[in-house]
């Protein structure tokens, strides 16, 4: 049927392996109809949906995030130009704010390194709570420690 994809067909042609076609249909992200001998076929709308499921992983969107904007698209046609930027504009928050962390990291990281805190846990970047992170870099508790030890 020229509508209708193998599983070959459609993974040749959208560079998916099709181990990582049929983890996407378990997991309900693409639809495969059965011939009588139990094979897949796919609706040709299946390559524009992988390619957005492939794009969304690209940026690093939980496959739960893309589950929910495919099910806002029609099934049994191809998604449009204006279904993806409508997508892509409900992703857009979470991509600014992760871009935003990684900046973030990036620009102290030197810092970070040469702060001399020893401790993930107490770290003004990746712990910004930190109660100790409010009196500045470094090993607060250890020198405390250490003045407590030599006045002993």
């Amino acid at each position: 049927m020229a509508d209708e994809l193998t599983i070959g067909e459609l993974s040749a042609r959208s560079g998916v392996t099709p181990s990582a076609l049929r983890f996407y249909e378990a997991e309900g992200l693409i639809h495969a109809d059965r011939t009588s001998g139990n094979q897949r076929r796919y609706p040709r709308a299946t390559l524009r949906r992988v390619a957005l499921i492939q794009a969304g992983r690209a940026a690093g969107i939980p496959l739960e995030q893309i589950r929910q904007a495919l099910e806002t698209l029609p099934s049994g046609r191809t998604p449009s130009r204006s279904a993806w930027e409508r997508l892509s504009r409900s992703w857009r928050t979470d991509i600014d704010r992760r871009i935003a962390t990684l900046q973030a990291l990036r620009d102290r990281l030197t810092t970070c390194i040469g702060c001399g805190c020893l401790s993930i846990d107490r770290c003004s970047l990746l712990n910004p709570d930190d109660g100790a992170a409010a009196l500045g870099p470094g090993a607060h508790y250890l020198h405390r420690d250490s003045r407590r030890a030599s006045n002993t």
